[in-house]
């Protein structure tokens, strides 16, 4: 039993991953009802993704700052997703939208679940340069980039998902995703997740 909720899980998380639009689509239109599993498996793949990125964040210290960078990073990016997402739902249908909130929830998911999963697959980059370059400074900026780059590409999600579940609307709620990262910015500055060994609080 487990062993099928999890294949399941695994081949709609791929799905959602590789085609988000039609995923959120299919779940909007109720041709298709998921189990829990599958929702926890797109959370799994969004913490899976920041708490490894997070580790490589402390490699330049002790294995303590990699545990407690990879938890850092984890727990700053869930509640900067978690915390306006009342606010998404709420203005959203106030400027005119009809989406159920479970269609709201699993737009933010699915974005939420490419995030984690780009941050996975910029390890190396931050893992080269922490290590080919091993400055405070220069450690922070290749940090920034990435972060930026990730949330760049969230926003290209979530707007393409939106506006395949809303075609008729001429604007999408991506300003859900600016209050992600201003969020997410401060909490990662108060997690000390920017402070880097042998370097005071950089910003």
């Amino acid at each position: 039993m487990f062993r099928e909720q999890l294949q399941s899980g695994i081949a709609h998380v791929d799905m959602a991953l590789r085609e988000p639009e039609e995923f959120a689509r299919r779940w909007n239109s109720q041709e298709v009802h998921d189990r829990w599993w599958v929702w926890a498996s797109l959370m799994a793949t969004a913490i899976l993704g920041t708490m490894t990125y997070g580790m490589t964040m402390g490699l330049s210290g002790t294995l303590r700052d990699v545990v407690m960078k990879g938890l850092a990073c984890t727990a700053g990016a869930g509640l900067a997703w978690g915390i306006p997402l009342p606010a998404l739902y709420i203005l959203n249908s106030l400027s005119g939208s009809k989406l159920r909130a479970s269609s709201t929830l699993l737009a933010a998911l699915e974005t939420t679940s490419w995030g984690g999963l780009a941050m996975v697959a910029s390890i190396p980059i931050n893992w080269f340069f922490t290590v080919a370059i091993p400055s405070p400074q220069f450690i922070l900026l290749v940090n920034l980039v990435v972060f930026t780059g990730v949330g760049i590409s969230m926003i290209d999600v979530f707007h393409r998902v939106m506006h395949r579940l809303e075609p008729k609307r001429l604007t999408t709620p991506v300003w859900w995703l600016g209050i992600v990262g201003v969020i997410g910015a401060e909490l990662f500055y108060y997690f000390g997740l920017f402070q880097f060994a042998g370097s005071d609080r950089l910003i």
